[in-house]
C-alpha cells in the first residue's frame, strides 16, 4: 500500500468513526504504530484531522473527504458509469456537469471520446460546469467548448457556488445535466452534503431538458443533509450496479430509467 493509499483509507476511517485510535488504525490498515502516526501528522499539518492523545478525530460532525482523497474510491464502478453516461450524449449537446469524482470522470469519458472529434472544426460537445478541476483539466481537448459559471470556490470539492452560478445558469439552455450525488433515496430523492452545491446541481437541473444522475453503489438507498431534487426531476439514473427492489420500484414510479453499467464493458 503506498503513502496515498494509506492516507486514502485513513481518512476514511476517520470520516466513518469520527475518532481512532493508534491501535485501532494499525488493526483496520495493518500497519505499525510509527507508521500510523506519522500518516496521522501528515494529515493533522495539511488540517484534515485533528490530532487528539493516542489518536485522532475529524474535524467536526459534518466531516467531508476533500476531492483528492476520494478518487480512488470505487474507481472502476465510476469509469463503468463515466462510459455508459457518455454514450447518452450526442454530438452538438450542451452538457451541464456538477463537481465531483464521478462527474470528473464523465467529463474525462466526454473530452477523450473519437465520438465528438468533428472535422469541421465545430465543438464537439459544450460542457458548462461550475467544478474548477474539470474546466482546467477539458481546457485543452479542442473539442470541448468549456463554459465555466461564475461563484465562490469552494476548496473542498472545487466547485463554484452562490448567486453567481445561478445567475449565469439563468441564462443557459442545456440539453443534458449531469449530477453526481452524495446520496439517492425515494423519499428524500437526490441529496449532497453541502447545501450551496445542492442549489448548484437544482439550477443545473432545473435548465435541462434531461437530467441524468451519475451514483455509484455506496449513494443508493441513503440520504444526506442538503435536498437536490425529489426522483420525479432526474430523468436517467446511471449506476454500477443492480437497484435494490424497494428503491427500484421508486425509480419506475417516478419514471427514471435506470441504466447498469458494467465495468468490464
Amino acid at each position: 500500500m503506498t503513502q496515498q493509499q494509506r492516507l486514502n483509507a485513513l481518512l476514511e476511517l476517520i470520516s466513518e468513526r469520527g475518532n481512532v485510535s493508534i491501535a485501532e488504525i494499525g488493526d483496520a490498515l495493518d500497519i505499525s504504530a510509527a507508521t500510523a502516526r506519522r500518516d496521522l501528522s501528515t494529515l493533522a499539518g495539511q488540517r484534515l484531522v485533528t490530532r487528539t492523545h493516542g489518536g485522532a478525530a475529524a474535524l467536526g460532525s459534518g466531516y467531508e473527504l476533500p476531492l483528492q482523497y476520494k478518487i480512488a474510491r470505487q474507481a472502476e464502478a465510476k469509469v463503468a458509469i463515466a462510459k455508459a453516461t457518455a454514450a447518452l450524449i450526442q454530438v452538438s449537446d450542451t452538457v451541464g456537469v456538477n463537481g465531483g469524482t464521478t462527474t470528473s470522470e464523465v467529463a474525462r469519458e466526454l473530452g477523450r471520446s473519437e465520438r465528438f472529434v468533428r472535422g469541421d472544426g465545430d465543438d464537439g460537445v459544450t460542457i458548462v460546469t461550475n467544478a474548477l478541476n474539470i474546466a482546467y483539466e477539458l481546457s485543452v481537448r479542442p473539442h470541448v467548448k468549456i463554459v465555466v459559471t461564475g461563484g465562490v470556490s469552494r476548496r473542498q470539492s472545487y466547485e463554484l457556488v452562490g448567486p453567481m452560478v445561478t445567475a449565469s445558469l439563468a441564462e443557459m439552455a442545456l440539453d443534458v445535466a449531469v449530477l453526481g450525488v452524495d446520496g439517492l433515496t425515494g423519499r428524500f430523492g437526490a441529496t449532497t452534503v453541502h447545501e450551496g452545491e445542492a442549489d448548484v446541481s437544482r439550477q443545473f437541473a432545473s435548465v435541462a431538458k434531461k437530467v441524468v444522475v451519475v451514483a455509484d453503489s455506496t449513494k443508493l438507498g441513503r440520504s444526506t443533509f442538503a435536498r437536490i431534487a425529489p426522483l420525479s426531476v432526474v430523468d436517467v439514473l446511471v449506476t454500477d450496479v443492480a437497484v435494490e427492489p424497494e428503491l427500484r420500484r421508486e425509480l419506475e414510479a417516478a419514471g427514471v430509467e435506470v441504466v447498469v453499467a458494467s465495468a468490464t464493458a
